[in-house]
């Protein structure tokens, strides 16, 4: 703690290059569980898929554990947000499928969720949804490489958002980014939404998982029984991005994604810059 506050992390090249290591194994992990997500797959054969490439890899799960969460993913389906776990549910043609996972090697973290369209019949509204909140990411992620502070990048988020055109979308306020590193979830909290407040300072060597979620109604929740699934109440369906980027004495570098954050990052007319082992 420093003034009361959380205390951030700050990484070496070196811890950041094993986050990126992780982040690799995150990637091919995701790739392979949407790959697998089809109609009539079980969302538990989905998780099965994504943890035999985290064991090929010597990688474990970030999430199996986690205060006793049972998965190695999270698999939200339609109204459920996030924190859904696998089961026997079969995906159906059109579902709006969440998935988000993470990966450790050597004791450093990542984390990053994609959203699915399942099958063929997809509801125009849903592409939308997951098209808009994938690109608020890229948009919160570019901000990133050029701000101050952190609050500049939920106002980046926000502001992409708001100005696309057609039905409006809700932002969740409840649930958010964060740091990451040495463990899944750290200090900073990273709002995807303008809350007035500039936040931390940026610096070389944070590390942040940034997630913006997005739903077609309204942004009240609620949790489930099982106290981890979170589902809109008004029962709109929702889409979840996240990837896990590192800030360096270069720039930024997008430990999740294959490229680094090359081709998401390129319409904003920023390059990642990657440490060299």
């Amino acid at each position: 703690m420093a003034l009361g506050q959380p205390r951030i992390e700050y990484k070496s090249n070196s811890e950041i290059l094993k986050m990126r290591e992780a982040g690799l194994v995150l990637a091919e992990a995701l790739d392979e569980a949407v790959a697998m997500a089809r109609p009539g797959v079980t969302t538990a054969a989905v998780d099965k898929v994504f943890a035999k490439v985290l064991e090929r890899h010597g990688a474990t799960s970030n999430f199996l554990g986690y205060h006793g969460f049972p998965a190695n993913i999270c698999a939200s389906v339609n109204h459920e947000v996030v924190h859904g776990f696998p089961s026997d549910y079969e995906l159906k043609d059109g579902d709006v499928l969440k998935i988000d996972g993470g990966a450790i090697v050597d004791g450093w973290h990542s984390d990053s969720a994609r959203t699915v369209l399942v099958g063929k019949n997809i509801d125009p509204a849903d592409q939308r949804l997951s098209d808009i909140t994938e690109q608020a990411m890229w948009a919160g992620i570019a901000a990133a490489a050029k701000a101050r502070f952190i609050g500049q990048i939920g106002t980046a988020i926000d502001d992409y958002v708001t100005s696309q055109p057609g039905d409006e979308l809700g932002i969740l306020e409840d649930y958010c980014g964060h740091g990451i590193g040495s463990e899944m979830h750290m200090a900073p909290d990273v709002l995807n939404y303008n809350s007035g407040h500039r936040g931390p300072r940026i610096k070389p060597g944070m590390a942040l998982a940034i997630e913006p979620m997005l739903v077609r109604g309204g942004i009240e929740t609620s949790v489930l029984e099982d106290d981890w699934t979170v589902v809109t109440n008004d029962k709109s369906n929702a889409s979840q991005w996240e990837h896990t980027v590192a800030f360096t004495m270069g720039g930024i570098w997008v430990l999740s994604a294959h490229d680094g954050g090359e081709a998401g990052l390129a319409p904003f007319g920023v390059a990642p810059s990657p440490i060299l082992p």
